[in-house]
């Protein structure tokens, strides 16, 4: 019977690691499939770490600076090679300012970074935006070093193009 409950036991634990998805390292597999690997041209993690899965704006800005273009060009050429995958841009600000100045600031930088995806070919049900404002900092202290890192939209892929 002990053999019986730890072999059930095992098996539930491994049917639960295997379901985990950490969506932020790109351990694992990734949304469609591939194997995860910053090698891999077609995975989330290249994407993450070799394109970029982000791009920083100036102080209450929305405008998108000549290096954050670079990045979203990158973005869209990976984005239109890849149609098995969707995205959705959270907007984010520093800590400066009220909470709702910030999600509106927030929702005009993922909307920056939409509007610049779809001129550059990428389908418009392949990309929704939220807004974060301030509430989900990268780094939190009250220097610009912070603030700097806050200010940012991040696209982030899901599976299934218009899902």
């Amino acid at each position: 019977m002990k053999k019986i409950t730890i072999a059930a036991l095992l098996i539930g634990a491994l049917a639960v690691s295997a379901c985990s998805n950490n969506r932020y390292n790109g351990a694992g597999a990734d949304a469609a499939g591939a194997s995860g690997s910053e090698s891999d041209p077609n995975s989330t993690a290249y994407f993450n770490q070799t394109i970029g899965d982000r791009v920083l704006f100036a102080v209450d800005q929305s405008t998108l600076t000549a290096e954050a273009e670079q990045v979203l060009n990158g973005q869209a050429d990976w984005l239109n090679n890849n149609p098995a995958y969707a995205a959705i841009i959270e907007g984010h600000a520093d800590e400066q300012g009220t909470r709702e100045y910030n999600v509106a600031l927030g929702a005009r930088r993922a909307s920056s970074v939409q509007g610049y995806l779809i001129e550059r070919g990428v389908a418009p049900n392949r990309l929704k935006t939220i807004s974060y404002g301030k509430e989900r900092p990268l780094a939190v202290c009250s220097e610009e070093s912070c603030y700097a890192q806050n200010r940012r939209a991040v696209t982030v892929l899901t599976s299934g193009a218009g899902s």
